[in-house]
């Protein structure tokens, strides 16, 4: 029988993300024992009825609930991971918060900076431990890139170029889910791609200053779905067609404390690029470039000239990069998505044991949402926006 520690989790929403959560919050025992813990599931809530029975029958979730408030009230869930649609963040958390249970929310943390902060505070003041769903920092080749730049390998960091493109919305037939509404998703691909690739430069490179960006709008209608999905699939659609209420691409230019300039762009539109996550950045000594369709990979260069020779080395992730040892035994064999939500989990995991703040949290994510805000309003009147400072500590410096 096992002796370790079990920590009694539920979850909110089994949609795509939501049971990704279940399966990794089962990883952590066997990839990361020093913490000498598991995660017990012991209950999901989600209102659809056959995403319940998945939840016992298949997730290993011991009961399941219609209503969240039940779970929340349920003495033996001590952990509580938030995967409903963006408009219920805020809610949720902070429900979450007046039953103190420390929380892993999906980003955005609500759908404007004036939740996130809310949400933030909140949960500062009650003393609890937070994640969000930032998982692209997980990645072993973003930790090394970190480390490089954060190390001063790269020499003076002069620029970075990020860009989160893909085209999993680029079919006018795609169905009008609630990510093209302005009430419950808030922004469009600024919040929902780009606030990762602001948190990925962030972490890398240190937080961004001001800002100034144009938005678009390239579908502006879309059939009505008349059946639900999971994620951005499994959607049935009908006749009948709505607004786009948000926008489909965004592109920006930045400036970061310390005088680091960069450009950002994001579409969720763009025919061709499956899920084109890139992260470039360059210095007075090097460069180091990543791509998350070779997850795996790091593009470096760091020499000024080295001759005919001159130009980036193809480096794999190994031993040396953050996680991965914990999941692959040599060189060459690669990671996946799900593994990256599995050093989440561990993260968050331990911060609950500890009740150090180890993952990525709800401040951080303020930080993110007070990016996307500035990028909103420069986008509506063409202008330079500063980006507000949170008072909260962030853990891009720790």
């Amino acid at each position: 029988m096992s002796t370790k520690k079990k920590i009694g989790i539920g979850v909110i929403s089994l949609g795509w993300m939501g049971r990704l959560h279940a399966r990794s919050y089962r990883t952590v025992s066997e990839r990361f024992p020093e913490l000498d813990a598991e995660a017990r599931l012991v209950v999901a809530a989600d209102p659809v009825e056959q995403a319940r029975r998945t939840a016992t029958q298949d997730l290993g979730f011991e009961r399941a609930r219609a209503d969240y408030r039940e779970l929340l009230a349920d003495p033996e869930v001590e952990a509580v991971s938030i995967c409903a649609p963006n408009y219920l963040h805020e809610e949720i958390a902070l429900a979450a918060v007046e039953a103190g249970k420390p929380f892993w929310v999906e980003k955005p943390v609500g759908v404007s900076a004036e939740q996130a902060r809310r949400v933030a505070h909140a949960a500062t003041s009650a003393g609890l431990v937070t994640a969000v769903g930032f998982n692209y920092r997980h990645a072993p080749a973003i930790e090394y890139m970190r480390h490089l730049v954060r190390s001063g390998a790269l020499g003076r960091i002069t620029n970075v170029r990020v860009w989160f493109i893909a085209d999993y919305n680029s079919s006018p037939l795609g169905p009008l889910t609630w990510r093209a509404s302005r009430k419950r998703a808030g922004a469009g691909v600024v919040c929902d791609l780009m606030s990762h690739g602001a948190d990925l430069a962030q972490y890398v490179v240190g937080r961004i200053a001001s800002v100034t960006a144009i938005t678009d709008t390239f579908i502006t209608e879309r059939p009505i779905p008349i059946t639900t999905g999971i994620g951005h699939s499994g959607f049935e659609i009908g006749d009948e067609v709505g607004p786009v209420e948000n926008e489909d691409y965004v592109g920006m230019l930045v400036r970061f404390d310390g005088g680091v300039v960069g450009t950002m762009e994001s579409s969720r539109v763009s025919v061709g690029p499956r899920a084109e996550y890139v992260v470039e950045v360059y210095g007075t000594g090097g460069s180091a470039r990543w791509n998350f369709e070779r997850l795996n990979e790091l593009q470096v260069c760091t020499t000024a000239d080295a001759g005919p020779v001159h130009g980036y080395t193809r480096a794999m992730a190994g031993p040396d990069w953050g996680e991965w040892s914990r999941y692959q035994p040599a060189i060459g064999t690669s990671m996946g998505f799900d593994d990256l939500k599995s050093v989440e989990a561990a993260q968050f995991l331990r911060s609950v044991l500890t009740g150090e703040q180890r993952a990525p949290s709800a401040a951080d994510a303020w930080c993110a949402a007070e990016v996307d805000e500035a990028v909103v309003a420069s986008a509506a009147d063409s202008g330079w926006h500063d980006v507000a400072h949170v008072d909260l500590p962030t853990t891009f410096d720790a």
